[in-house]
């Protein structure tokens, strides 16, 4: 009887994995259209979530007006009803009010990054709540009563984020934690009798405390130098749950007894807990984990902890999920490296589940886009570099195709197995992408993590190169055609890598990258003050003796190394990666004759997020890789026009 068991089970494993050799096998036999950017970008990108207090309707964002705005939805489908109609400024859901239909929404000025909360009452008007100017805010959850909700505004002093809370009845706010030693608010126990804080320590590591309101007292959680994140406390406010480090390469979730103070590990992984949370009434736990770059969602029973049966999805992940307030409905998002994440609800009573959007183009066969590979290959040094490798379907021995290193933002960001509209247009236009998580990206233990430390543009940028080395011994990819590319860190590494590696790549593509550190780092937002030790920490004090590393590795200052095509794509609003960066860099590169596109948008910010940007840019982008790279025909002796437009998603978390 079990050998029987055992070759049935066998026959299904060969059954399933000849029928994906088969499908492998046909999609490469058949010949892949190549979509128009104006396709990819006819996807619609979605978020939010919130649900009514009648549970009837969702409260979401999207981008498929061509800027996001914010819509309601039926919880089981349907048509979007507008709530905003803005063709300029983006408006991004924040939450329903608890017993009625009014909204909280956000918005910022065109990419500035100084948000605003606005109140969108039941007669369709917009209040600003928190007009003060320059000062931003962000919404973080509502009283415990509901007559209220928490924010942070650095109002008071740029610099600092104080907590506030706003009355619903009155909307006039009152100050309930003043921040005048650089704290970062993590979270408030329901009974207001306690606030979370956390501070930077560098860019790894933050001291965890428990502010008593009372007494004014604050109490250091961690005893070791390590990384600390409150995640919330407990209904009952008696325990206080935070994801710690301490003592191992990945974060895991404890509980710190209020009372007692004793902790106790609650939820430990091979990968880092990246965080957790308890719904209304504490029912249910979620907790995320990043698994080799993909979030891996778990929600269990509070009393029993046992998970909660959620839908399969089959080769789809769930990526998100958040509860109703009496806690019958989840709403969830799912998708995957080759399909951008749509948004669903599910009844936990009936098991009923609701596709609310089908958000990628009708127009476009999911099965010619790629699905990512986690590869890994080594260093230099022997490190062993995970990368995320997208191949065109079409790519073979004989059908040799370019490729382009891809680099994410940070320093310490990851790029993850998550759809990207660019990597996908890339990819179906013929071109392979190795997105490298280098030393220093997060996701791969703290060790790893710390790696770049004061040595950005240097070993992390060998990763980079040893990156193209790895893509040359690819069969299916042409060795004398491999470029890089990436958005802001990701930008200073390709014009690094230009500029002191300048035989490497063929071609650089630069999304608003550092150029010059001791200006970026002389420059970063107030509101970042209680990072700004952190970053020094990790990449030098602009205004010590590191200066003279931090010019040394700044490209502005050896441009005339550079030998080999470039483009540059910026946000005049961008308050981190500021334009001169990309005017200058641009000009000194053009001194050597070196052909430079230059991509400028006047109504973007640090990341792009209008679509007809975005079409611009990435087109662009495609076209000069296509001219540059797939199909070089101009001498090195010749520039191209200025160009005054550009665009891409928010490529600074890739």
């Amino acid at each position: 009887m079990k050998q029987s068991i055992l070759l049935i089970f066998v026959l299904i494993l060969v059954s399933c994995k000849n029928e994906n050799q088969t499908k492998e096998t046909e999609t490469a036999q058949r010949e892949i259209p190549q979509y128009t950017i104006e396709q990819f970008m006819d996807n619609e990108s979605v978020g939010g979530g919130s649900f009514s207090h009648d549970n009837s309707k969702l409260l979401i964002s999207s981008n498929k007006s061509g800027i996001y705005n914010a819509y309601t939805v039926s919880t089981q489908g349907g048509d979007y009803t507008p709530i905003t109609a803005s063709d300029s400024t983006s408006y991004f859901a924040q939450s329903f009010f608890p017993s009625d239909d009014r909204m909280l929404l956000s918005a910022d000025g065109n990419g500035d990054e100084i948000d605003h909360i606005y109140l969108r009452d039941t007669t369709g008007t917009l209040t600003d709540l928190t007009p003060e100017k320059e000062a931003k805010s962000q919404f973080l959850d509502w009283t415990e009563d509901k007559q209220g909700f928490y924010y942070l505004s650095n109002k008071r002093d740029p610099k600092y984020f104080d907590v506030y809370k706003m009355d619903i009845n009155t909307f006039k706010p009152s100050l309930i934690y003043q921040n005048n030693d650089g704290m970062n608010f993590s979270a408030i126990s329901g009974d207001e009798q306690y606030i979370a804080l956390s501070q930077s320590i560098n860019s790894n590591d933050s001291d965890l405390y428990l502010y008593n309101m009372q007494t004014k007292e604050s109490t250091k959680i961690n005893d070791q130098l390590s990384a600390n994140s409150a995640q919330g406390f407990s209904k009952d406010n008696t325990t206080l749950y935070y994801t710690t480090d301490d003592g191992q390469e990945f974060s895991y979730l404890m509980a710190y007894d209020l009372s007692t103070k004793e902790k106790s590990i609650v939820v430990q992984k091979d990968w880092d807990v990246m965080g957790a949370g308890f719904t209304e009434n504490g029912t249910y736990m979620i907790v995320y984990v990043n698994e080799d770059g993909k979030n891996a969602v778990e929600v269990t029973e509070t009393a029993t902890k046992q998970p909660l049966d959620l839908p399969d999805f089959g080769q789809m992940s769930i990526t998100s999920v958040s509860f109703s307030d009496d806690e019958k409905w989840m709403r969830l998002y799912v998708g995957g490296s080759n399909t951008p994440s749509d948004l669903y609800t599910y009844n936990i009573e009936n098991k009923a589940l609701h596709r609310i959007t089908n958000v990628l183009n009708k127009d476009i066969n999911i099965d010619d886009l790629v699905t990512a590979q986690v590869v890994r290959y080594k260093s230099f040094d022997g490190t062993v570099i995970p990368a995320i490798y997208y191949l065109p379907h079409q790519a073979s021995k004989d059908h040799k195709v370019p490729a382009m290193v891809w680099v994410h933002g940070g320093p310490g960001g990851q790029t993850r197995q998550s759809y990207f509209s660019l990597l996908q247009y890339m990819v179906n236009h013929g071109y392979a992408v190795l997105a490298v998580n280098n030393r220093g990206s997060s996701g791969y233990g703290k060790t790893f993590y710390k790696m770049d430390d004061l040595n950005h543009g240097e070993k992390d940028l060998q990763d980079c190169v040893e990156g193209k080395n790895w893509l040359q011994t690819q069969p299916e990819i042409d060795a004398d055609k491999i470029g890089i590319i990436g958005g802001s860190y990701g930008g200073y590494m390709t014009m690094a890598a230009l500029t002191y590696t300048p035989e490497e790549f063929n071609v650089g593509v630069n999304l608003f990258g550092v150029t010059n550190w001791m200006r970026t780092l002389k420059s970063i937002p107030p509101y970042w003050e209680s990072f700004r030790k952190s970053l020094y920490l990790e990449l030098g004090d602009p205004y010590s003796a590191d200066s003279v590393r931090l010019k040394r590795i700044s490209p502005l200052f050896h441009t005339d190394k550079v030998t080999k095509p470039l483009m540059v794509l910026q946000g005049a609003q961008d308050p981190r990666v500021l334009q001169v960066e990309s005017d200058e860099i641009v000009a000194g590169v053009r001194e050597n004759g070196v052909p430079v596109e230059y991509v400028l948008f006047e109504d973007e910010g640090h990341g792009f997020v209008k679509k007809e940007n975005q079409i611009e840019a990435y087109s662009k982008v495609v076209d000069f890789l296509d001219e540059y790279l797939k199909n070089p025909t101009k001498k090195m002796d010749g520039e191209l026009p200025q160009a005054d437009m550009e665009a891409v998603d928010d490529v600074n978390s890739q």
